[in-house]
């Protein structure tokens, strides 16, 4: 048995009779709610479940734990016996793993435990154990509440004293109530139990040592009887409202040290041992699941009325394992008492009292089980937002169909995951940011909606760049069936309202795509606009949408006018063509709409001039395609955000996390739009420190030399000061 370098507890507990004399044995009705398969409960649980905590030990041998999912039903079941999802972390070694799904709003969790194996970017776990979780852990840290915007005073690590010393980690764990902690077995089963505190989950004791309060549960104690007999373990703490976890490894012992269970006392009651952990490595990272969970974002919802019943489900299981043991109670009694009118409220109402009568023993005040499917919540609420931020919220969406347009083009059309009869709302000509994992690390890019607004179907067209790894993902990953995520609409390129009596469009290569929902938006409609359209494409194979246009011009001549140039054969557009090709047009006011290349806008705008055609009457697009942000930054920073002349939060960017998504975690109100650098809503101004921003984006030389960058493409590297609220810069 390792033991701790620092803060060595002067008790230590080395054996089960020892742990079991303070703990106590498990009633034999909570080893008989486990089962070995995914029933119809456990099934319906997975189906609404977002998120899940995740034990494993990597390649090396180290223990690892993370958050995986991002949308309800991440978790495929193949049979009763196997489930799988999607793992981007550390690639894991195939053995035993562990892992607690939570319900949002509810207190209980299904745990599962098994052996895992990964295959290719998802990991299949063999169900060896299941079961319904208690409470408690939930309630203590009061998981499910609108999230603190200040942590609670604690303990600071002066100097690099060691892991714990690093940047943010210590301010990460003062502000974070809830955490999940793996252990192991001699045998390599596995265990990831749920840890939740009324403040910080845990207590700092200097720069390698950190204390878990062990406080009166189910009396199940699997991560003690786990530390005795291999003492590695591994936790990831979170803070709500925040889509950055911290993640920590090391060794740890049981004590039952009278001194150091006072430290962790709640209204003079302490706790009945501790677990002790050496630290070997603590990191802060961004956690994509997190993110688009969006667990605890302004206006995201998780319907309680459809949740599972968890009181249901436990019983269910007590009712399996009572059938399959000996000396346990009869199952056909249990069965019968499940099909009693209104027993599962009962049995809520019970566990209920059960949870408030325990939790004031521990010292706890004032908090109350989560409510029941259509309640109204009574669970104590944290202190309300002082800047209350209204993100724009990812939105979970699956890939319906994959359309080939050209050979480097194609079209992914996609629904809503949760409803896939809710529309897509935006205006003909806008973009939405397309978001995906690609090897472990969220990525975004900016596409333009090439359908008609309101349709329950969203078309991005993705031409796959030479050497974009987004969009060579796409083209070579992405199938029908997967999930993503979309950001937006954002943008104001768009048709104007009501449309015009005559709209020109000129597009080049992928510029085409905003038009298109243009187009198709104008035809759809009973008027008597009318469409005059010049495209330059390289060759006839790489028009793009090509058939299609050709079809919508010949069913409506009145209508639609196309006029294609062939740069491989004609050369490319210039200001003499497009004056020529403009002259040629019928007489009459028209609204202009230009996207793509710089040359192409350039020439353009002048052909206009000399045309003498009003600069109002003119819009243009302008699309970057810079690197994703953070990808060098591997240390958390500090960061404070002013507004209004003063200082109004100070808090910590995780490695690989931009500005924006660390300000809007700590809720903050900051503006934005697109989040991929180019619709300028996020500028800010960078008052002390040093970022790095992706490159190229919408922000003109004189602006970056006056100081003001992109928070949704900036990641620090040092300690930053911004204002939020600058004067706004000249464009």
């Amino acid at each position: 048995m390792h033991k701790p370098r620092s803060a060595s507890p002067v008790s230590r507990l080395t054996t089960v009779d020892e742990v079991e004399e303070i703990v106590g044995r498990p009633a034999s009705a909570v080893m008989l709610k486990q089962v070995t398969e995914l029933d119809v409960g456990c099934r319906s649980i997975l189906a609404h479940s977002p998120l899940a905590a995740f034990g494993y030990r990597d390649a090396a041998g180290t223990a690892r734990t993370t958050f995986v999912g991002g949308t309800p039903g991440f978790a495929h079941v193949h049979s009763p016996t196997r489930l799988s999802f999607a793992h981007t972390g550390s690639a894991l070694v195939p053995g035993g793993v562990s892992l607690f799904f939570l319900l949002p709003g509810v207190g209980e969790i299904l745990r599962v435990n098994g052996a895992a194996a990964a295959r290719g970017r998802r990991v299949h776990v063999d169900i060896e154990q299941a079961y319904v979780h208690c409470a408690q852990a939930v309630l203590r840290s009061g998981l499910w509440q609108p999230p603190a915007t200040e942590a609670a005073p604690g303990p600071v690590v002066a100097g690099d004293a060691g892991p714990l010393g690093g940047p943010g980690i210590a301010d990460f764990l003062n502000a974070a109530p809830f955490l999940a902690l793996s252990t192991w077995d001699t045998s390599g089963g596995s265990d990831t139990s749920p840890r939740g505190e009324r403040s910080a989950v845990v207590r700092i004791i200097d720069g390698h040592t950190l204390a878990l309060a062990d406080r009166k549960g189910n009396k199940r104690a699997d991560t003690l009887h786990n530390l005795l007999q291999d003492d590695r373990l591994s936790l990831a703490a979170l803070v709500p409202g925040r889509d950055a976890v911290l993640h920590a490894h090391g060794r740890a012992s049981i004590t039952d040290d009278p001194e150091l269970l006072q430290t962790m006392a709640l209204r003079g009651v302490p706790p009945h041992l501790a677990v002790v952990v050496d630290v070997e490595d603590a990191v802060i990272t961004g956690n994509d699941a997190l993110a688009r969970a969006a667990l605890w974002a302004p206006g995201t919802r998780y319907d309680r009325a459809v949740m599972p019943d968890m009181m249901a489900v436990a019983g269910a299981h007590l009712a399996s394992g009572a059938a399959a043991a000996d000396g346990g109670p009869p199952a056909f009694l249990l069965r019968a008492v499940q099909a009693i009118p209104g027993i599962s409220r009962l049995l809520r109402r019970a566990a209920d009292r059960g949870y408030r009568s325990s939790l004031a023993k521990e010292g706890y005040e004032g908090l109350e089980p989560a409510p029941a499917a259509g309640r109204r919540s009574l669970l104590r609420r944290r202190r309300p937002l002082t800047a209350t931020a209204a993100p724009q919220l990812l939105r979970a969406v699956r890939v319906a169909e994959v359309r080939h347009e050209t050979a480097d083009a194609l079209t992914l059309v996609l629904e809503d995951v949760k409803t896939p009869q809710r529309p897509f709302d935006f205006k003909p000509g806008q973009y939405f940011t397309l978001v995906a994992d690609i090897d472990g690390a969220p990525y975004r890019r900016a596409y333009s909606a090439t359908s008609i607004p309101g349709e329950c179907r969203l078309h991005l067209m993705v031409k796959r760049v030479d050497e974009g790894r987004f969009s060579t993902h796409v083209h070579r990953q992405v199938r029908v069936g997967d999930q993503l995520a979309v950001r937006g609409p954002s943008g104001t390129f768009h048709a104007v309202s009501p449309p015009s009596e005559r709209t020109v469009l000129i597009a080049a290569g992928s510029g085409m795509t905003p038009m298109m929902s243009m187009i198709r938006t104008q035809l759809s409609a009973e008027t008597s606009g009318s469409i005059a359209l010049l495209y330059s494409s390289r060759t006839r194979q790489d028009v793009i949408f090509g058939d299609e246009l050709d079809r919508m011009a010949a069913a409506r001549p009145d209508r639609l006018g196309v006029t294609h140039v062939l740069s491989a054969d004609e050369g490319r557009l210039n200001e003499e063509k497009i004056r020529s090709w403009v002259s040629a047009l019928p007489p009459g006011d028209a609204h202009f709409f230009v996207c793509g290349p710089e040359q192409l806008m350039a020439a353009v705008q002048q052909a206009l001039r000399r045309l003498e055609i009003p600069d109002d009457r003119l819009h243009q697009e302008r699309f970057t395609a810079g690197q994703a942000p953070g990808g060098g930054v591997k240390q958390a920073q500090e960061m404070t955000v002013w507004d209004d002349g003063r200082p109004l939060v100070t808090t910590t960017v995780a490695p690989g996390q931009t500005l924006l998504e660390a300000g809007l975690a700590a809720g903050v109100a900051m503006e934005h739009s697109c989040t991929v650098g180019n619709c300028g809503e996020c500028v800010v101004r960078l008052r002390s420190g040093q970022v790095t921003q992706a490159e190229p984006n919408c922000l003109n030389e004189q602006q970056k030399a006056d100081g003001y960058i992109l928070a949704c493409t900036s990641c620090p590297l040092s300690k930053v000061v911004l204002d939020i609220a600058p004067e706004q810069p000249d464009s």
